[in-house]
């Protein structure tokens, strides 16, 4: 088992940008493609980004060309780089394995977009 902290959520007006980071309790994480997910009030949580053990990304098409995923290995931790910024992207943002079975998950990181 794996357990993660999220942080580096926060308040941003639109257009703005946030880079979130999730430390993986276990270098065991690295041996396994990541996720950062997200879920909106009354939403289901959703898959927004994805990276492979080693540089390969693919991402939701509401985030493509905005957001940035990547991982360091050696510090046990995933990144989520999230610029132009949209209300519509206001959730609690989480990371896990990109593929089931997932690991508990951690208490996620708030994002609001709001002016």
């Amino acid at each position: 088992q794996v357990q993660f902290v999220e942080s580096g959520g926060g308040l941003v007006q639109p257009g703005g940008s946030l880079r979130l980071s999730c430390a993986a309790s276990r270098s065991i994480f690295r041996l396994y493609a990541m996720g950062w997910y997200r879920q909106a009030p009354g939403k289901q949580r959703e898959l927004v980004a994805a990276i492979t053990t080693g540089t390969g990304t693919n991402y939701a098409d509401s985030v493509k060309g905005r957001f940035i995923i990547s991982r360091d290995n050696a510090k046990n931790t995933v990144y989520l780089q999230m610029n132009s910024l949209k209300p519509e992207d206001t959730a609690v943002y989480y990371c896990n394995r990109r593929d089931p079975p997932r690991w508990a998950w951690g208490q996620g990181t708030q994002v609001t977009v709001s002016s």
